[in-house]
């Protein structure tokens, strides 16, 4: 059961969460109402005497090596603070990309420092969400009382700092880890006041044992089915039909994306199969198309 929230961003020396490392972290803790209960925790991380952090990376976010060293805590230190704040039972971590970036930056972090770097994800009653495809999904169900930026082509845009200015929310200092996850917990909120029901379904429904039911390989009934795979023009979702289970993987169901006709996949041989899912587009040349196949990964909160 879910007893809080602990909103959470980090700025780091670089785009990899695999082999760059931290420079700052701010999370808060709020109830299931999306209202702050603890005094935030902002700390900075010193960088590595090993590591050569990203200048690109430094002028984004605006935090050097120097303050870095100065200000903040061995590395060690830093992300022992962080996991005891995660790990708090009931506690949900969430955040805005979280899954595919901060959450990585976690584990990698952990694991460097010698510590377990999943048990905080479901230990006690814990959990964790990233409401980037919830964003994504209110804007292709129920998009009414919010107000959605453009890119040059006319798509969506789901960047936070673009989709904070739209709807007039106080977000000062974009790329600063505190104020992202305010303008984060912002925006939850709006949706959460905006359209609860989708709220509420899609929180209940964002662990793998419920994405497991809805993806049924063997009724093969169709789900809506929202990712960043998906181009932004098409509003990044799909009605996709679940086929298998990765046998790789046993938290991935293997979805076809239904705007495409499945004859040719229905009398593919396995060799074609083979050669129009692992070969580029570039590669197949013209005339020729992947499949439409994609690896819908269940605990991940698809």
């Amino acid at each position: 059961m879910i007893r809080s929230f602990y909103w959470h961003d980090y700025e780091t020396f670089g785009v990899d969460p695999v082999h760059d490392r931290p420079s700052q972290f701010a999370g808060v803790r709020t109830d299931a109402d999306l209202n702050i209960i603890e005094d935030p925790l902002v700390i900075y991380c010193k960088p590595a005497d090993d590591y050569l952090p990203s200048p690109e990376a430094c002028l984004i976010t605006g935090i050097t090596p120097q303050k870095a060293l100065e200000d903040g805590f061995p590395e060690a230190e830093f992300i022992t603070q962080i996991n005891e704040a995660f790990s708090q039972p009931g506690t949900c971590a969430v955040g805005y990309n979280s899954l595919r970036f901060d959450d990585e930056v976690t584990r990698h972090t952990l694991y460097r420092n010698l510590r377990d770097p999943y048990a905080r994800e479901w230990q006690n009653g814990n959990s964790r969400w990233d409401i980037i495809d919830m964003v994504r999904l209110t804007y292709a169900l129920r998009p009414d009382g919010i107000h959605w930026p453009r890119k040059e082509d006319g798509s969506p845009s789901f960047r936070l700092e673009e989709l904070t200015v739209a709807n007039g929310i106080a977000h000062e200092a974009a790329h600063d880890a505190m104020s992202d996850v305010l303008a984060t917990i912002a925006v939850a909120k709006m949706i959460k006041e905006k359209q609860p029901k989708l709220f509420d379904f899609v929180l209940n429904n964002k662990d793998k044992h419920s994405a497991r039911q809805m993806l049924d390989t063997a009724a093969m009934k169709p789900v809506f089915h929202i990712s960043a795979k998906y181009p932004a023009t098409r509003g990044c979702c799909a009605l996709v039909a679940p086929l298998a289970e990765s046998l790789s993987n046993k938290n991935q169901v293997i979805v076809y994306d239904l705007r495409e006709d499945p004859e040719e996949l229905i009398n593919a041989s396995v060799e074609e199969i083979r050669e129009r899912v692992f070969t580029s587009q570039a590669e197949l040349g013209e005339g020729v198309s992947r499949f439409p196949l994609k690896g819908v990964q269940l605990n991940k909160c698809p």
